[in-house]
């Protein structure tokens, strides 16, 4: 707890800070004088009894306020790893290198990318009751990230590399006319989607710091070198253009949209303390059909009260975000404002994240408590089909 009194004496101008060293025991004050800024002589005698005179009054009173409020019980928060979100925001950086590190609060794509569009005040689509019915009201939201599940990091993983990374030979097979043709600047041990002998969708994200790029690779493996990779399908995100995919391309992702802007990330929630971007999430049935900022669909029906890939959910407003965690309320304030897109065929309610060994797992298990019926659709332009 501190005190800061500035006195001004004739040219010169003095601070008096007094000080307590533990809010449970004030006994032990000191007071510093120090010159703001000398333009004349020293401080006179008369002045250093004054500064003295009211450091000792200045003491009492914060003994006093201390001592009346030492019963004030405070709520213990929630435990997370951390124990708290950062009293403030990061300063925005350079980012970090290496699986999972932090962007230091740099943003992916320009402010004008429809990642980075505020839909808080949005019009609700008018099927919006149909299509939350379609993917389950009742189905609760699941964060599919977290420390460790089955042996292995919980979500999609993420490597962060410099522009000196020599690049690797990407061998595309399912996709190939609608992949972006490589070398991609991938690490031999750069992280897997579910490990080394994942048999799912082994998703790899790298993230060029210095020319600021992104390249993704779906069911991608190395060869026992890891200079050769071969892919079912790789997409190239310049992250300073808005510019999209060509229409009717896939990506890493069904929807032929960037998978890393869309994970819920540790260092946006516990280093910025914010998220300022949409979210990712999967529905087990889809149209056949796209809306923007999609460009590629996955679906096999025509029925317009399925959800068609790029379609946007938000959290309603009104939904009561204080008994949560700081840490999860970083979480749904986002998915209020940006909300998150339909991006690939899955479990619905299945919210996509970055794994983390600092993550908490029970915390994190709390939004299992919100549910389908708590979204609402933003109002959708053209449904595409190819």
């Amino acid at each position: 707890m501190k005190r800061l009194l500035v006195l001004t004496w004739g040219e010169v101008d003095y601070t008096l800070q007094v000080r307590g060293r533990s809010s449970k025991n004030l006994s032990s004050l000191f007071m510093q004088t120090k010159p703001i800024k000398n333009r004349t002589s020293g401080l006179p005698l008369i002045l250093a009894g004054l500064l003295f005179l009211i450091a000792g009054t200045l003491a009492s009173a914060v003994r006093t306020s201390a001592i009346e409020s030492s019963g004030v019980a405070t709520p213990t928060p929630l435990p997370t790893r951390p124990r708290r979100v950062a009293s403030q925001p990061e300063a925005a950086a350079t980012p970090g290198l290496g699986p999972g590190a932090s962007l230091h609060g740099k943003q992916l794509f320009p402010p004008g990318d429809p990642w980075n569009q505020d839909i808080s005040n949005a019009p609700v689509d008018p099927n919006s009751a149909r299509l939350i019915a379609a993917i389950g009201p009742d189905d609760r939201l699941h964060p599919d990230f977290g420390t460790v599940y089955r042996g292995v990091p919980n979500g999609i993983p993420y490597i962060v590399v410099s522009g000196s990374q020599p690049p690797a030979r990407i061998n595309f097979t399912s996709f190939a006319s609608e992949s972006d043709p490589g070398p991609y600047p991938v690490p031999r041990d750069a992280p897997i989607e579910g490990g080394p002998n994942a048999v799912g969708d082994r998703h790899v994200l790298v993230i060029d710091r210095d020319n600021w790029k992104l390249y993704e690779m779906f069911s991608a493996k190395p060869n026992p070198a890891g200079t050769v990779w071969t892919a079912a399908s790789g997409a190239v995100f310049d992250l300073k253009s808005n510019a999209p995919r060509p229409d009717g391309w896939t990506s890493a992702d069904a929807a032929g949209l960037p998978i890393f802007p869309g994970l819920v990330r540790y260092d946006e929630v516990f280093g910025q303390r914010e998220i300022r971007h949409a979210l990712r999430f999967t529905v087990q049935r889809s149209r056949r059909g796209y809306v923007a900022p999609a460009r590629h669909h996955a679906g096999h029906d025509d029925d317009p009260n399925l959800p068609p890939m790029g379609m946007r959910v938000r959290l309603k407003a009104s939904f009561d975000i204080s008994p949560y965690s700081p840490s999860n309320q970083v979480i749904l304030r986002a998915l209020k404002r940006y909300g998150m897109f339909v991006a690939d065929n899955g479990p619905s309610w299945f919210l996509s994240g970055a794994p983390d060994p600092r993550w908490s797992d029970e915390d994190l298990g709390l939004l299992k408590n919100i549910k389908g019926f708590n979204f609402e659709v933003v109002k959708m332009g053209r449904v595409s089909k190819e």
